[in-house]
């Protein structure tokens, strides 16, 4: 069976079809709020409820390098949880780490606005023009988000195997047609989209742990790590040895290589 992503456009149909999934399939159900509460690195409450992209830009701004190095960490904490198979991840921009393995299949939950508005005014108790227009901001601002960070659409439907529109289908009905698409030989597990998830998932491993190193570029085949960066050739055997300190004790690595670029 496959891992499921589902990004959503409505406000909460995403993360309530995904816990219902994951019952029927009697998989883990995996948020990107969870994610977040475990990076250390970024162990910051506002960084969940970012809701802007000025937000963003606050916060992560604190960092050097942060938007990379939040990047890194996320990526990192949510492949290491496919690995495991037999997940159903909500959230945003999840499908994106994963765009080129075929055994995970990416969902889109979108809603017609009528409904949304509808349950925003019950929801928040406001007026039914209120209600359009945080119904409007929100979804201008997650676009931004995506922007942001990765550089893609969250709109593009090019991203996402099957996209579902909650009002015509309820929610019951759009978990049975998710769980019915699970099932296709089109998103099993074959030994190759095995070999690149476990692939994906070291790299990322490797670039957040080299959080000292955020400009790095790190590529991964079978165990065998290759990293490249820039540094001055006066640090490179310190560097050297830093990275070696780093990676000594990561399970899987069978050995790694580093590739010093020109520093100017």
């Amino acid at each position: 069976m496959p891992i499921i992503t589902i990004s959503r456009g409505s406000y909460y149909h995403g993360k309530s079809i995904a816990r219902k999934l994951a019952t029927k399939l009697g998989y883990t159900c995996l948020s990107r709020d969870k994610i977040i509460e475990n990076l250390d690195e970024f162990h910051l409450p506002e960084i969940k409820l970012l809701r802007g992209i000025n937000d963003a830009f606050s916060v992560l701004d604190r960092f050097p390098h942060g938007k990379k190095r939040f990047t890194a960490a996320i990526k990192s904490g949510i492949l290491q949880h496919f690995l495991s198979n037999n997940v159903v991840y909500h959230g945003l921009l999840g499908h994106h780490f994963v765009r080129n393995i075929s055994h995970v299949l990416k969902v889109r939950i979108i809603a017609d606005t009528e409904s949304r508005v509808a349950d925003e005014m019950a929801r928040e108790n406001i007026s039914e023009e209120k209600a359009h227009y945080i119904l409007k901001k929100d979804d201008e601002e997650r676009r931004k988000w995506g922007m942001f960070l990765y550089g893609i659409d969250i709109m593009n439907p090019e991203a996402y195997n099957l996209i579902l529109r909650i009002g015509h289908l309820s929610e019951d009905e759009a978990v049975d047609i998710i769980a019915k698409a699970a099932t296709l030989p089109a998103f099993q597990e074959t030994a190759e989209s095995r070999s690149t998830l476990v692939n994906s998932a070291m790299a990322a491993l490797v670039c957040r742990k080299l959080f000292d190193f955020p400009s790095s570029v790190v590529t991964a085949e079978d165990g065998t790590v290759r990293i490249s960066l820039k540094a001055p050739q006066s640090q490179q055997a310190v560097i050297h040895d830093r990275i070696d300190q780093i990676l000594s004790d990561l399970e899987g690595l069978k050995k790694f290589t580093v590739q010093f670029e020109p520093y100017f």
